[in-house]
This record gives structure tokens, C-alpha cells and sequence, in this order.
């Protein structure tokens, strides 16, 4: 699967406001707008023998991130999959038509939710974890 811009599955208005609905969207959808955070932070727990790392995109010169994604060794996973950080950070340049930043997220999910406005897995329609886990296993890292 080719790396592909997260702003490509943004949510719609009824979906930002009905946590049923934003559910409902594919997993790819899901994961790639409203719930990449958790998808993040599951990679790197499936992963703990490896040095996996959260990083998130933003609009230059803005506070708020819009996507996140692990990161490990140059390798970045996230809704598309394990492709080099580079391809996935230019597809999402290129999406949005204007300069990105690459923030390194170094605080717990808690904190993280809590600074950028996201909700936490108990926030949701149902619990996104066994779905994020599911959804990491269904691709091969680059290490194997």
C-alpha cells in the first residue's frame, strides 16, 4: 500500500460530532483521522523490544498537531502502513498544498490528549484498542 495523506480521510462535520458514526468508517479512515494517536501508541507497545517512537505533523508555524504516527529507525507507521518518515511527510506536504513541521511527542498519551485536544481510548464509541491492534498486526514491520 502506497503512503497516503492523512488529510485525504479527514472527518465530515456528522462525524466529528457522532462518535457512533466516526466509528462506523473504515479502519483506515479511522485510523488516519480522529484516531491516529491510538493507532501510535499501540505500534509502539506491540513493538516493545524495539526503540519505536510518537511523532506528529503540523501546519508551520501552528501549536496543533493534525497527525501522529510511530516512528522507528526512519521507518514511520501509521494508517498506510510501515513507509520511510520521508515519503510519509512528503504525501501529507503535497495533500495539504503548504510546509509541515515534524514534532517529537515525548509526553505520556494522557498528557498528549490532554495538550492537543484528543480523546482518550475511553472516550470513544467503543474501546479502539483491540480494533488499533488488529490493525498494527495486519502489517509487517520493516525489521522482519
Amino acid at each position: 500500500m502506497a503512503a497516503e495523506a492523512a488529510g485525504a480521510f479527514r472527518r465530515t462535520p456528522i462525524e466529528r460530532s457522532d462518535q457512533r458514526v466516526a466509528w462506523e468508517r473504515t479502519d483506515q479512515a479511522f485510523f488516519a483521522a480522529g484516531a491516529c494517536h491510538i493507532l501510535a501508541w499501540v505500534c509502539r507497545d506491540s513493538y516493545a523490544d524495539r526503540p519505536i517512537e510518537i511523532a506528529a505533523v503540523r501546519f508551520a508555524g501552528e501549536r496543533q498537531v493534525f497527525h501522529v504516527y510511530a516512528i522507528w529507525d526512519g521507518w514511520a507507521f501509521d494508517h498506510s502502513g510501515w513507509h520511510p518518515e520521508p515519503q510519509l511527510l512528503a504525501v501529507n506536504i503535497e495533500f495539504e498544498g503548504r510546509p509541515l513541521e515534524r514534532v517529537k511527542i515525548t509526553v505520556s498519551i494522557a498528557e498528549f490528549c490532554e495538550k492537543h485536544h484528543h480523546r482518550m481510548p475511553n472516550q470513544y464509541w467503543h474501546d479502539p484498542l483491540p480494533r488499533a491492534f488488529e490493525y498494527v498486526g495486519r502489517y509487517i514491520p520493516p525489521w522482519l
